[in-house]
């Protein structure tokens, strides 16, 4: 399984085992990482899974699809490293893979 670090806006680390095919969304959910909401349920339409990827591995993700980006659009706090957890599957080249969360996701 690969691991996958989510870092919250406070700097606390979550390292959590992923299971092939599901989302980093619901890869956060099932793990209970703070800082991920996910209140659509993956449907691209909420933007309460907004993450910033490390850079060492933005160009290692499919690139943007439109419906995400009208929906980052919308998303408080974006920068050009803003990702829809909901939209990223995972694989096992993310094996790694490193997700800052925004302090505006804290419940």
């Amino acid at each position: 399984m690969p691991k996958i670090v989510y870092i919250e806006h406070d700097g606390r680390e979550h390292v959590v085992d992923a299971k092939l095919g599901s989302s980093l969304m619901q890869t956060a959910l099932d793990n209970a990482v703070p800082g991920i909401l996910g209140d659509c349920g993956g449907a691209c339409s909420c933007g309460t899974c907004h993450c910033y990827v490390d850079a060492a591995w933005e160009n290692k993700l499919p690139p943007i699809g439109e419906n995400e980006e009208v929906m980052l659009e919308g998303t408080l706090h974006t920068e050009s490293n803003s990702r829809l957890s909901c939209q990223l599957e995972v694989t096992p080249d993310l094996d790694g893979l490193v997700l800052r969360l925004p302090k505006s996701q804290v419940m």
